[in-house]
């Protein structure tokens, strides 16, 4: 049977007669931490743990560790005893400058965390400073090999604005080293007009995180800021996440909280939507 690289659905084999079947490998679960910023500030310990009774297995980190910052130690502790991994870290440029970059390496080393993710940085988008970005991407993915870690970058709706005769996103993507990944933001790239998929075609095997978010335009009737409360194809985009974009890691975001509700209880709703998807997924 032939088994293609970059097809991470082929994980067991069983036999039925002659024909082989596979079972789907889903990529892990993670959220992102800045969805419950407040939360994690005022009580990081209980924060976590009520992230993993919902079925998390991951958390981005977003730069707040509330009783705990700085304590690399003290939160690998919390990590552990809730049996949660890192899945990556939106950190800033400045945080791996020459001056910080041996500390942060090792604070996130310390956390098990590989993925070092630029959550946002204005020059993306513009004429004058995405060139600049992309060196940067390019110097830092060689400079993070020798750690085992990997540098990558998260989009807006910013980025897809036109640049020259592409965007910015599609420039920065077209000139970047293949290790440097492209965090895509489902949400952001939707409101911008543009197709997740097809962002996953154009740049395979390079999206080894992914936001799944809801960012409504405004006057979406019938629609709500949650995972399968709009009109997103999250199946099509789930298998595509599985057998275009290596993706290891399905990060849930949540940045509405509508009708009251708490933002742990809006994470809740979509990672139960989110859940459903899984469980139907064929």
């Amino acid at each position: 049977m032939n088994v293609f690289k970059n097809i991470r659905c082929l994980v067991s084999l069983c036999f039925l007669g002659a024909f082989p079947t596979c079972a789907i490998e889903v990529p892990s679960l993670s959220v992102q931490l800045w969805s419950v910023k407040d939360d994690v500030k005022t009580n990081f310990s209980d924060t976590l743990k009520q992230l993993a009774d919902m079925g998390f297995v991951g958390v981005e980190f977003a730069g707040e560790f509330g009783e705990f910052n700085g304590d690399a130690l003290a939160i690998k502790k919390v990590l552990d005893t809730l049996g949660l991994k890192g899945s990556g870290a939106h950190i800033s440029f400045e945080q791996l400058s020459e001056e910080n970059f041996a500390k942060t390496v090792k604070f996130y080393q310390t956390l098990g965390v590989s993925n070092l993710i630029i959550g946002w940085e204005p020059r993306a988008w513009d004429n004058a400073g995405v060139k600049s970005v992309v060196t940067q991407l390019n110097m830092l993915a060689k400079k993070l090999t020798p750690f085992a870690m990997r540098i990558g970058i998260h989009n807006h709706h910013y980025e897809f604005a036109s640049y020259g005769e592409t965007t910015y996103w599609d420039f920065i993507a077209s000139n970047t080293d293949q290790e440097v990944i492209l965090q895509q933001d489902v949400g952001w790239t939707r409101f911008a007009g543009k197709d997740p998929i097809d962002y996953l075609n154009r740049y395979p095997n390079r999206t080894l995180t992914t936001h799944y978010k809801v960012a409504l335009p405004e006057n979406s009737q019938g629609q709500r800021p949650f995972i399968g409360q709009d009109s997103t194809d999250w199946n099509a985009l789930l298998k595509a996440n599985i057998t275009l974009g290596d993706t290891q890691w399905i990060v849930v975001e949540q940045e509405e909280y509508p009708d009251g509700l708490s933002a742990l209880a809006a994470v809740k709703i979509s990672k139960q939507g989110l859940d459903q998807i899984i469980n139907t997924l064929n």
